[in-house]
């Protein structure tokens, strides 16, 4: 029989917007640490990034002052980032020196509103905002760093995610676009785009995450509005593939029917399928969702329910280095951690 899963639940003083594991490189002498974005709802001008200790989450070890909410978070191995509901970006070290922190202000020059797409490509970070902007930020030297426009959409669509692929490769999502994959040896062009597979009769939704496969960079899966979860491979890039409604008869429910804030490849699930990692499925996929949902889909498979909350989970992690252990941000001021024990959610 398989170990059940743990839960446990820390309160906290503040509103915790987004969580993200810090890279255990940079945690070493601390202990496990966690990167959240955090606001006291009573507090003008109260929103930061926090260091966290996993022992004791309500008390940071340091803070950095942020202009507005986050609306988007990222921790590589020597960088945290965050990005902005003004469309300012923020980075510093995953050491959390705050005298090292650099910006991006937001602005004509950069993104003007809600920045929600933010990912890490080696040295560079590729944004994508509300505003129908993607930049590709670099190194610039001598402690700046540089935004170079790849699009400006003018308002027409707006960015909710972006993903990297590869050094020349990302993909973005959000409204009235879809999912768009990027070239960039193709004069940063969209070589690729995917309406996707929404529910409830809607021929279109929002995209609000991306996740790329790591060993598998021409498949991603996407999370969106009305509880759509699909995938999509780019060999068969007109042929998106439903996981909403995995394993259930046509009378049954979906696995959440509300806005899917977050999905990632989950490589601690193990495959119902043996023979997965030769074969076109779809490998494991985890997903919170508005109605408080943390939950594991595979294609053609009956989903498993981790959690089940009064509350939205606004985003969740899982350890890259213990994928075993899963962080989610609770609405309610508290941040949750899922510790599953050896093959305790392998499907059978």
């Amino acid at each position: 029989m398989a170990d059940s899963p743990s839960f446990r639940r820390h309160p906290l003083p503040f509103s915790v917007d987004l969580v993200r594991w810090v890279p255990s490189t940079a945690s070493a002498s601390s202990g496990r640490l966690l990167a959240a974005a955090v606001h006291d709802p009573s507090v003008p001008a109260s929103s930061r990034l926090s260091l966290l200790p996993l022992h004791d989450p309500a008390s940071p070890l340091a803070s950095l002052q942020l202009p507005s909410r986050t609306t988007a978070l990222r921790c590589s191995p020597s960088v945290l980032a965050a990005a902005t509901s003004s469309g300012s970006l923020h980075l510093l070290p995953s050491s959390f020196d705050t005298g090292s922190a650099v910006s991006v202000p937001s602005g004509a020059g950069f993104h003007v509103g809600p920045v929600r797409g933010l990912d890490c490509g080696g040295d560079e970070w590729v944004t994508a905002g509300e505003d129908g902007r993607v930049h590709v930020v670099s190194d610039g030297g001598d402690g700046r760093v540089v935004a170079r426009r790849v699009w400006d959409g003018k308002g027409m669509s707006g960015y909710e995610a972006a993903r990297w692929a590869s050094s020349a490769e990302f993909a973005t999502g959000g409204a009235g676009c879809g999912v768009q994959w990027w070239d960039r040896r193709k004069g940063d062009a969209v070589v690729a785009q995917c309406k996707g597979v929404w529910g409830h009769g809607i021929t279109t939704g929002m995209v609000h995450s991306i996740d790329i496969h790591p060993s598998r960079k021409h498949i991603c899966v996407v999370g969106g509005s009305s509880g759509t979860i699909f995938a999509w491979d780019l060999r068969w890039a007109q042929q998106p593939i439903p996981l909403s409604f995995v394993g259930l008869d046509e009378t049954a429910q979906p696995v959440c029917e509300s806005e899917v804030w977050e999905v990632l490849f989950d490589n601690y699930t193990q495959s119902s399928d043996i023979i997965s990692s030769v074969s076109t499925r779809i490998l494991p996929v985890m997903l919170c969702s508005e109605d408080g949902i943390l939950a594991i889909v595979e294609q053609d498979e009956r989903h498993v329910e981790l959690l089940a909350e009064a509350c939205a989970i606004n985003s969740f992690d899982i350890d890259p280095q213990n994928p075993s252990d899963v962080v989610c941000a609770l609405e309610w001021e508290s941040i949750g951690v899922l510790t599953r024990g050896r093959d305790a959610m392998a499907q059978e």
